[in-house]
C-alpha cells in the first residue's frame, strides 16, 4: 500500500449543529465550524487527514458507520446523546473496521447515570471525556500513535 494510513473521520451526532447554542459550561461555547477548524489544525500537526461528518439523523449516522472503512483509517466519534442509548449506532459501529476514540466535551461520568453508559463499550480504543475541546487533541494523538502517522 503506497498511501499512508492517516485518514481520520471525525463524526458528530445529534445537536452538534447547534453546539454554540448549548450550555457553554458543559460544551465550551464553540460553534461546530470553530470546533472543526481546531480539530483540523491539530490533525494536520499530527500528519492526519481529517474528514468531518455531522447529522441529526440516527439512520444517516448508522449509514456513515457502515461505510466508514472505505474512507477512513480511524475515527473520532462523539455521537452525543446517542452514545448512551442507541443500540442501532452501537451495532453499526461493530461492523466498522477501524480503530476509534470516543470523545465527549463534558464529563459524562460526573453527570446523570444514563450518560455513563456507552454503546461503544468494548469496541473502541479509549474514551476521552470532560476535557472540553482539548479532548479532541488527545484523541487525535491516540489515533496518530495507533496509526503510526508520526508528528506526535
Amino acid at each position: 500500500m503506497s498511501r499512508a494510513a492517516n485518514r481520520v473521520a471525525i463524526l458528530h451526532g445529534v445537536n452538534f449543529d447547534v453546539l454554540d447554542r448549548r450550555d457553554p459550561e458543559l460544551y465550551g461555547g464553540l460553534s461546530l465550524s470553530e470546533l472543526e477548524y481546531r480539530i483540523g489544525r491539530w490533525a494536520s500537526e499530527l500528519h492526519l487527514e481529517p474528514s468531518f461528518f455531522q447529522t441529526n439523523s440516527e439512520a444517516e449516522f448508522c449509514g456513515y458507520l457502515h461505510r466508514l472503512g472505505q474512507g477512513a483509517d480511524a475515527a473520532i466519534i462523539n455521537a452525543g446523546a446517542w452514545t448512551h442509548y442507541s443500540r442501532a449506532i452501537g451495532d453499526a459501529f461493530a461492523v466498522a473496521p477501524v480503530p476509534a476514540v470516543e470523545i465527549h466535551l463534558s464529563d459524562v461520568e460526573a453527570r446523570e447515570d444514563w450518560r455513563k453508559v456507552s454503546v461503544f463499550e468494548g469496541m473502541i480504543d479509549t474514551r476521552v471525556f470532560g476535557k472540553g475541546v482539548e479532548g479532541y487533541r488527545e484523541g487525535l494523538s491516540i489515533i496518530a500513535e495507533r496509526l503510526g502517522a508520526g508528528g506526535g
